[in-house]
């Protein structure tokens, strides 16, 4: 079985941790609706990414 030889020093343990707090990558403006969005994310809104239509909304016809 594998023991550790020395204890792990509080600060190796924090080191290894530390990524796990990071926070959420902010949201910025989508440049064709203006709407907040996630960077290298598809736009929830109208749909396009990097300049070109990805997702087709579909027209709400209730």
């Amino acid at each position: 079985m594998a023991v550790p030889k020395r204890k792990k020093s509080k600060s190796r343990i924090r080191m290894r941790k530390a990524h796990l707090k990071q926070p959420m990558p902010s949201a910025t403006p989508c440049p064709k609706c203006g709407e907040p969005r996630l960077a290298h994310r598809v736009c929830p809104a109208c749909g396009s990414y990097n300049g070109r239509q990805v997702l087709i909304k579909a027209s709400d016809e209730d």
